[in-house]
């Protein structure tokens, strides 16, 4: 059996696992009272929601494109975001959704360079959005992370902010050149090539951020957009529930906190943080003994379908050797 086919079975039986587990350990005389009560029509809801998100994934891809003076059709797009979604789910840390992203906008015919710097743009917009979204968390939701206050949750998101402002500033004036100088001094000579080409395709991407404020405006309401609708799958699945009394600016500030989160954890596509980190922060929300039902149709609905979507796409345009090489890497 080759790489590929190792990797994508260990992901499924990962995932199975995982599933079984966070629904095992959740369970209680509660869970099949509460499920008859579930509403089909908020799966529909959901899958509405999910499609909505991706739309403007899709859109804000288009005006990117646009902006750098090349051109793709929805048709590229949708493979673009299909495409980030199972490599990402295949690879620790979702690294390898960088790659599907690169590999399908080259395929649409854009250059190299500026398809390197597309990717960075797009996921720069969406955790910049998250971090404005994090002190309006913390102030409409205390202890959110049992044992850390808000406080210090407050004080590192404001480190992060302005991480990225000194990022932003000293990109454009040249000073993180030197930086990056000084410290890969020791690096081998292939480590510094590539920490060079990626600090040199990250200032592009600020480049190209600054360079059209009103276009990129657009963009970033749209990164917006895309990550609350996908959020707001989980809302839809409580009102299938009977949830109606919840504090949905308390749920949908959970949601944004726990996938910020995601950015940085090593497994792919988070699994396993996602489904015990979802458990956590809505076991007090969620009606007994289903959250963790709840968790596993949240990931099914927002990670697991697309990443099947992508699968066929990725294997329809590129083939499985591509796919091999990727891992092999």
């Amino acid at each position: 059996m080759n790489k590929f086919y190792r990797r994508f079975m260990g992901l499924i039986v990962l995932v199975f696992s995982i599933s079984a587990l966070v629904i095992y350990t959740t369970v209680d005389i509660h869970t099949l009272q509460n499920i008859t009560r579930f509403q089909t029509w908020s799966i529909a809801l959901a899958v509405l929601s999910v499609g909505l998100g991706l739309f403007f994934d899709g859109s804000r891809l288009m005006h990117l494109v646009k902006i750098s003076h090349e051109k793709i059709t929805l048709y590229q797009a949708v493979q673009v975001i299909f495409g980030n979604y199972f490599l990402a789910l295949l690879t620790p840390g979702a690294t390898g959704g960088a790659v599907a992203q690169l590999m399908f906008l080259r395929h649409a015919g854009v250059p190299t360079g500026k398809a390197a710097v597309l990717v960075i743009v797009r996921t720069l917009l969406s955790i910049f959005f998250l971090v404005l979204c994090m002190p309006f968390i913390f102030l409409n939701d205390e202890g959110i992370l049992p044992g850390i206050s808000n406080e210090w949750l407050m004080g590192i998101t404001a480190l992060a902010f302005f991480g990225v402002v000194f990022l932003v500033w000293g990109a454009k004036r040249g000073f993180l050149d030197f930086l990056v100088i000084f410290i890969t001094k020791r690096f081998s000579s292939q480590k510094r090539r590539k920490i060079f080409a990626f600090y040199r395709d990250t200032k592009s991407a600020i480049s190209l951020l600054l360079h059209a404020p009103r276009s990129m405006l657009l963009v970033f309401l749209e990164s917006g957009l895309n990550l609350l609708f996908i959020y707001a799958i989980v809302p839809c699945l409580l009102l299938g529930l009977g949830v109606t009394d919840a504090d949905w600016c308390t749920v949908m500030g959970r949601m944004i906190f726990l996938n910020m989160l995601l950015y940085f954890m090593p497994t792919p596509g988070g699994a396993g943080i996602a489904e015990g980190g979802f458990v956590m922060l809505f076991a007090d929300t969620v009606p007994a003994g289903t959250v963790g039902i709840i968790a596993v149709c949240w990931r099914l609905i927002a990670e697991y379908i697309p990443f099947l979507i992508g699968f066929y796409y990725t294997l329809a345009v590129f083939g499985r050797d591509f796919v091999n090489r990727q891992l092999g890497k």
